[in-house]
């Protein structure tokens, strides 16, 4: 990867600022197969998936498809992001939840109670990632990370970690900057649903839809670029990946086009000014677990 356009993790790795999402990509759709075959050929090399998310065989897919005999491509081109289900937490389960991931396999990620609620694990995070750390140690995978960890989670995994952690992913836009967690993580921040995505089944008609405040959509017209274009270089130049989510190929191709031009250092703080502390995702949450992590403002 360009290093213009990748950060380097602390392992080593190269992580492409600008990836494709796949939350909400419904598993069995072929439209999710060609959705990552034309970010392929677009000339995305980052991938974010999950377990939980039910599609990761339909990425798989894709990326056998794109990797096919007779074209001279390798997988090593590409960066690929998975993530470990709550409910698979207990160190026991760590190392067969990677390998299903790894095989493309699906599996109940929500077991639940008689009552309908959601059974999640107690087992302490610094447990968990002590059996992650065994998952690099026998090179199943590259790097491991972290998603919904506050600071105070953060610090509880580096004063235990021999491997730190290489990225914490956690909801971030204009609306949400997590300006202070950026400052205080010491590792790659991944920003999910970088584009104040509404396309949530909790979203009201009266929330506001980022990607047409005014201030947003005025400073997209003088770079004669789009609002989304205009977010994803915000991230970029925080120096913030992104992993916008979209199975339209002419988004998929837009959402890529954002590394001609760069914000004014005026319009770069404008755009921090829009933060409201608005959380756009419902996180699952139990109160009867602590150790479920949750980025609350930090």
């Amino acid at each position: 990867n360009d290093p213009s356009t990748a950060v380097t993790l602390c392992t080593g790795q190269m992580m492409p600022m600008v990836g494709l999402g796949t939350w909400k990509s419904a598993p069995g759709q072929v439209g999710l197969v060609v959705a990552v075959l034309t970010a392929l050929n677009c000339g995305y090399r980052h991938i974010d998936c999950a377990a939980a998310y039910g599609n990761e065989q339909e990425v798989g897919e894709a990326l056998a498809v794109w990797i096919s005999p007779g074209k001279v491509r390798l997988r090593e081109e590409v960066f690929v992001t998975s993530k470990l289900w709550n409910t698979k937490h207990d160190p026991e389960d760590v190392e067969q939840a990677c390998r299903t991931t790894l095989t493309h396999l699906g599996e109940e990620m929500m077991p639940r109670r008689a009552d309908g609620t959601i059974c999640y694990s107690d087992v302490h995070y610094k447990d968990t990632w002590r059996a992650m750390e065994a998952l690099v140690d026998q090179g199943l995978v590259k790097a491991i990370g972290l998603s919904n960890f506050n600071a105070k989670q953060v610090d509880d995994i580096i004063s235990v970690a021999r491997h730190k952690p290489a990225v914490n992913q956690v909801e971030c836009h204009p609306y949400l900057s997590q300006t202070d967690l950026l400052q205080h993580c010491r590792s790659v921040v991944t920003a999910y649903s970088p584009l104040g995505s509404r396309d949530r089944p909790w979203a009201s008609p009266d929330q506001p839809n980022l990607l047409e405040d005014p201030r947003l959509e005025d400073i997209a017209h003088r770079y004669q670029k789009t609002p989304a274009q205009v977010v994803l270089r915000w991230h970029i130049q925080r120096g913030v990946v992104c992993i916008p989510k979209s199975v339209t190929p002419s988004r998929i191709q837009q959402n890529l086009e954002v590394l001609d031009f760069c914000l004014s250092p005026d319009d770069m703080k404008l755009m921090e000014s829009m933060n409201r502390n608005e959380r756009l995702i419902k996180v699952w949450r139990d109160s009867n677990h602590p150790y479920f992590p949750f980025h609350d403002p930090y």
